[in-house]
């Protein structure tokens, strides 16, 4: 749904910034069509089907590839993307929606119900390797009356039905039919519908979307879009302060302090704050010992200083956690709080647990032998000073952790779809629907689901099947808050904090909401513009 700035946009490197004064960056222009815009992404995405690649990088640069039937709006309504016109049968188990006319692939091929029901028997096989096939596994009958018309049947009312429409992105049957859908080369070229296509992928470089003149949705205003691959987010900084890129998501350092501190910054950036629906984690598998011991798990939680972190590594931008849903919202627990930094309740846990002696550097024994591991994190600077923090406050009570920063394909290839691990640090992005089946119920554990610490607890399972099934918003509030209630309990993770995104776009953009909407500045930007005196010279090689 338009351009995702978590990825980012891409260009040619071959192109320059125009010249001319700064202050020509803040005129009024009127809306255009044209231009390159560029951003940065710190991960290459493994592929462009999206049920397939997992990965946050996959998702935004496959979501201006390809359409779902429905989409949220600015207010975060659903609205048809696909679908013109949807219905739900008094019972509440049948779904019908009414495709728009017209509706074709990139390739010019005619878009149909069939693709969709193509799509669906994708992500409920067996054989698919996705973490996303739960929530269709549970329609029981799916049809295609018509080209234009797709059913779908539940055996019970389920809740968030119509949301995991919004997230399920239709892929073309005539160009996938008789493919194995996990190694498919169609994932390094794909053909969609959505308001670009694929232009070019230079691994380790680029990849370039060009406008789609078959789209689905109608002419967006920028002709093309460049996410180029930095890893270290002070390359993408740098970048930026060159104009070599339009945009990127800043650190608190670079939003609170560089910025505003320089003129020539603040002439040609503009600053954002959102506080999307995501969250920072400390993770521990529970298969491995002595994770599978809540006291250790607690103990581990109030060793933490949470605000510590807010403060220290987010610069207050951000928000303290306790539930697994975004600050401010219903499905939040107004009852629960953070476990309290108290590193004498964390070390009184830890001798309950059996760790009682302490060796000649001080770390806290059990049998003769220390508690040492690993704490596993991706090349994110933000999660990398919240280990080291993490690392020295355990280090305080008698814990050993060492870090270990990985390239995110290493990192999820080799330990988080292994079940490799001991602790992970990493960051959840959820869906608005409070439903987090997927993730936290025991039957996700398969290699590629979203269950990887191996959590498993009966009265959970229920309450996560219990939510799905219940259409009353206040009771389905209840439901959530006692799940909430029992996950902060159990401790599987240690809520860390919810940190603020911080866009930066280039003012030769325009078109952009500010203040941001609920669904956040990137929602219309299929109508963002970048007036013909501000574009970039492209220059051919």
């Amino acid at each position: 749904m338009g351009i995702m700035l978590s990825l980012g946009l891409l260009l040619t490197a071959c192109s320059k910034a125009p010249s001319g004064n700064a202050a020509d960056f803040d005129q009024s222009y009127p809306p255009s069509s044209g231009g390159t815009l560029i951003d940065a992404t710190a991960g290459e995405p493994s592929g462009l089907i999206p049920m397939i690649a997992g990965e946050a990088a996959a998702s935004a640069v496959a979501s201006n590839i390809f359409n779902s039937l429905l989409k949220y709006d600015k207010n975060l309504e659903l609205q048809g993307e696909l679908a013109q016109s949807w219905s739900v049968s008094p019972d509440q188990k049948t779904i019908t929606f009414k495709l728009k006319p017209g509706l074709k692939w990139a390739d010019g091929k005619p878009l149909t119900s069939a693709d969709v029901l193509f799509t669906w028997k994708l992500v409920t096989d067996d054989n698919t390797r996705t973490p996303y096939g739960s929530d269709y596994k549970l329609v029981i009958r799916a049809e295609t009356p018509d080209p234009a018309t797709f059913k779908v049947s539940y055996a019970n009312p389920y809740a968030p039905a119509l949301d995991s429409w919004a997230g399920l992105q239709i892929l073309p049957e005539h160009l996938l039919k008789g493919q194995d859908i996990n190694t498919t080369s169609f994932r390094f070229k794909p053909v969609g519908s959505h308001y670009y296509k694929l232009e070019e992928w230079k691994p380790g470089e680029r990849i370039s979307l060009v406008r789609n003149p078959n789209s689905t949705q109608g002419p967006p205003r920028i002709d093309r879009l460049v996410s180029r691959f930095i890893p270290d987010p002070a390359a993408q900084f740098l970048e930026l302060l060159a104009d070599n890129i339009d945009s990127m998501t800043l650190n608190p350092i670079q939003y609170s302090r560089i910025v505003p501190s320089r003129e020539d910054l603040q002439k040609k950036l503009a600053l954002y704050k959102e506080l999307g629906n995501n969250y920072t984690y400390l993770g521990f598998n529970l298969k491995h010992k002595p994770f599978d011991d809540i006291r250790v798990r607690q103990a581990i939680n109030y060793a933490i200083d949470k605000q510590e972190l807010i403060d220290g590594v987010l610069l207050g931008l951000g928000e303290p956690v306790s539930s697994p849903y975004k600050p401010g919202t219903r499905w939040t627990n107004p009852d629960l709080s953070p476990y309290p930094y108290d590193p004498n309740k964390a070390i009184s846990l830890m001798q309950a647990a059996g760790y009682t002696g302490r060796d000649n550097e001080g770390y806290l024994l059990r049998d003769g032998k220390r508690l040492r591991f690993d704490i596993l994190t991706n090349q994110n600077k933000q999660r990398e000073m919240s280990a080291v923090l993490v690392q020295r406050r355990l280090k305080e009570i008698g814990i050993d952790a060492n870090i270990r920063v990985m390239e995110w394909a290493s990192f999820i290839g080799r330990f988080i779809k292994t079940g490799d691990f001991d602790v992970v640090l990493l960051g959840w992005g959820l869906s608005l629907d409070p439903d987090q089946y997927n993730i936290w119920h025991s039957s996700q554990q398969a290699p590629g689901q979203f269950n990887f610490i191996g959590y498993n607890n009966p009265r959970v399972d229920k309450l996560l099947e219990q939510g799905r099934l219940e259409l009353n918003p206040d009771k389905r509030m209840k439901i959530y808050h006692e799940f909430a209630s029992i996950l902060l309990a159990d401790s599987p993770i240690v809520y860390l904090y919810a940190g603020y995104g911080l866009p930066a776009i280039h003012k030769r953009v325009k078109g952009i909401d500010n203040p941001a909407p609920p669904a956040g500045i990137g929602y219309n930007s299929y109508d963002w513009y970048i007036p013909p005196p501000l574009r970039r010279n492209e220059i051919s090689q």
